[in-house]
């Protein structure tokens, strides 16, 4: 199976990581985990002030505060993973990348902010679970 692990670098994300590797159907040694952190996008202007490459290495920078101790614990764990991180809206690059990777599930960790926090603030998590074609796993 092919998972990909939605990680923002909070505590949920580490909830959901220790989650999915201690359920050796979701990620066993013959699965393979796609970690993907989505960096997002600065106003235009801003790139148009500091420049395109600027903003390219804020996002790689950014992304590698949350992907590097992934990796750690995902090699520690001795899974089959890889890493990349994408910039723009995060649900939409969530659903937009598993579809690309031709992922059979989607594992992502949930701020459980309940009805009035996604009412005032909208989830990243129920967007990605309302616009996936693939099954979403959601760890609270």
């Amino acid at each position: 199976m092919k998972v990909l692990f939605a990680a923002d670098g909070s505590k949920y994300t580490k909830k959901a990581l220790a989650f999915l590797v201690t359920h050796e159907s979701l990620a066993g040694p013959e699965d393979e985990v796609v970690v993907l952190n989505v960096q997002p996008p600065v106003p235009p202007r801003v790139k148009g002030m500091v420049g395109a490459s600027t903003v390219n290495a804020y996002y790689e920078d950014e992304a590698k505060k949350v992907l590097d101790p992934i990796e750690r614990f995902l090699k520690r764990h001795k899974l089959n993973y890889r890493t990349l991180w994408v910039a723009g809206p995060p649900a939409a690059e969530v659903t937009r990348v598993a579809k690309r990777e031709k992922a059979h599930m989607i594992v992502m960790g949930t701020h459980g902010h309940g009805i009035l926090g996604r009412a005032v603030m909208g989830s990243v998590a129920q967007r990605v679970v309302t616009d996936s074609e693939i099954p979403v796993l959601l760890v609270k």
